[in-house]
């Protein structure tokens, strides 16, 4: 089957222009509608924890049935349905269980959609990084229009444009075709016996350390910079800044994967992580330093994202990569992801934004550890 790849690539830019929507602005909205820190905190830690079941339940399904595509189709529908519920309440209680039960179908659409490209990829996974180039290409897209259209217009119009975009990505979805996993021999072995390598635990450990770091960055970022006197239209500039390095790195990747081994790239990754939250926390009113900062996205996330997609085909195979992407998706997304939100929400007030992004950068320097000690020693330059 040939690679069908300008619908991949146009589910991955309408997926992450809905997240372009969503990351940035989301919290000025809930700060608009009147919740607190530790509330915006708290509702941001209910959107990420489902990720801890959603995407293992949707992945077991997956897997048993052997059809990615279908449940990404219905999830991405239920998605959109259950997100309309943010227009008819504005009360916490309210926005707690529409968040709660929309983010369990939004959050099983990825892993699932990761899953299915490295299969229609068969055996070239390292061809993954110019197909999900096009996703950090949707979300500059949205940043940088939502912002500048946020800046004229009221923030109450984001909810629209959040459901209109995740209605696209459905249609998206609606247009992508199925790809069946190619067993192998060496795809026979038992969930098990991969779920208990050492290896795989400090794998998940690692990313789920990185996700608790990007915790303040997801949920605070553009508050943070509001506070230090940054427009909406420069946030969005700041944040595209970000994802548009992660675009050239995504176009070198494959290129990067054949001279360095994925557990040298992991260290670099880790190391520029620690760098990245010291530089948010020291250098946010100099303008050079947080551009620098907003480069660095292009390590702390692609360079990591892209590894871990390598790693998992490695760990998982493709008998078992829909429920491989789940538990990546619920350790680090999920787990590290609520951690993250949490701590970043009660500590906000308390402590300042400056020391919540020193927390994040001493939480890398943990990560950095446990990559040096536990993962990858073994992996290769370049899969395929």
């Amino acid at each position: 089957m040939s690679v069908p790849y300008w619908r991949l690539s146009g589910f991955y830019f309408c997926y992450f222009a809905t997240l372009g929507a969503f990351l940035p602005f989301w919290s000025l909205y809930l700060k608009q509608v009147g919740f607190a820190a530790t509330e915006i905190g708290e509702l941001t830690a209910f959107l990420v924890a489902t990720k801890i079941v959603a995407p293992n339940y949707w992945g077991w399904l997956a897997d048993k049935t052997g059809r990615n595509l279908r449940l990404i189709r219905i999830t991405s529908l239920l998605s959109v349905l259950c997100f309309a519920g943010f227009l008819y309440r504005s009360d916490y209680l309210w926005f707690a269980a529409v968040t709660v039960i929309f983010s369990f179908f939004w959050n099983a659409t990825l892993p699932q959609f990761e899953a299915a490209t490295l299969f229609h990829l068969q055996a070239e996974p390292q061809r993954y990084s110019q197909i999900r180039l096009w996703g950090s290409i949707g979300f500059i897209a949205a940043v940088l229009g939502i912002g500048r259209f946020l800046d004229q217009f009221s923030i109450a119009y984001l909810p629209w444009i959040i459901g209109s975009l995740m209605l696209l990505n459905w249609l998206m979805a609606l247009m992508t075709p199925e790809a069946r996993p190619r067993l192998t021999h060496s795809d026979t072995g038992g969930i098990w016996q991969i779920l208990l390598k050492p290896e795989l635990l400090a794998f998940l450990l690692v990313y789920m350390l990185l996700q608790v770091a990007h915790g303040p960055y997801y949920v605070f970022y553009s508050v943070y910079l509001k506070q230090h006197g940054y427009s909406a239209t420069e946030t969005g500039l700041l944040w595209a800044s970000g994802v548009a390095a992660e675009v050239l790195l995504f176009m070198a990747m494959r290129q990067l994967l054949k001279w360095l081994s994925p557990r040298t790239l992991l260290l670099f990754a880790v190391l520029l992580s620690v760098v990245r939250w010291l530089l948010i926390a020291e250098g946010v009113d100099s303008l050079v330093l947080t551009i620098s900062a907003q480069i660095l996205h292009a390590a702390t996330f692609g360079v990591a994202h892209v590894v871990a997609m390598q790693l998992l085909y490695q760990y998982f195979g493709e008998r078992h990569q829909s429920k491989g992407q789940a538990l990546y998706s619920s350790i680090s997304f999920g787990l590290g992801g609520m951690i993250g939100s949490l701590y970043s929400g009660y500590f906000w007030d308390m402590l300042g934004g400056r020391l919540v992004y020193i927390i994040a950068a001493l939480v890398c320097c943990v990560a950095l550890l446990i990559t040096y000690i536990g993962v990858a020693r073994q992996s290769r330059p370049g899969l395929g």
